[in-house]
């Protein structure tokens, strides 16, 4: 169940890959990004519910190599399980921007990760609580987790 739930981000492996420029080839088109935007953030809203659930390990299976060589299991799993007793449950979700960005390596791995904010009203909080998911473009071209945050 868990990996069908993150074949979405497989999904939007396809429409990467057509983002991969070559002189030769076509600039995509504004709703192939359209697309590859709204399968990355159903994706991110994926992983925040299994997080929600309290099946973090299962995410944490399916993340990239990148956020592997950062954290291991254990330390993923406690760390989220620690800030999210901390807020509650979740009262109401929404996505609140969805961002690209590309490292160079000097402050966290090189390549291209997409970032899904979201206000999120916990429980235990007065004020909406930014919920960070990230995603790395492996190698492969497929979208993987690289990182779950609250801030």
């Amino acid at each position: 169940m868990f990996l069908k739930r993150l074949a979405i981000i497989a999904l939007a492996a396809a429409t990467s890959a057509a983002f991969a420029q070559s002189p030769t080839t076509q600039q995509p088109t504004p709703e192939a990004y359209a697309q590859r935007n709204q399968q990355i953030e159903q994706a991110a809203v994926q992983v925040a519910e299994l997080v929600d659930k309290n099946q973090t390990a299962q995410v944490w299976d399916g993340a990239s190599p990148v956020a592997k060589q950062i954290v291991n299991r254990d330390a993923f799993v406690k760390a989220i399980g620690t800030d999210r007793e901390k807020v509650g449950s979740v009262v109401t979700r929404s996505v609140a921007s969805l961002s690209f960005s590309q490292s160079d390596g000097k402050r966290i791995p090189v390549g291209l990760f997409a970032n899904v904010a979201f206000a999120t009203h916990f429980k235990n909080e007065k004020e909406p609580v930014r919920e960070l998911v990230s995603f790395h473009l492996d190698d492969d071209h497929v979208w993987r987790l690289a990182g779950y945050t609250l801030r």
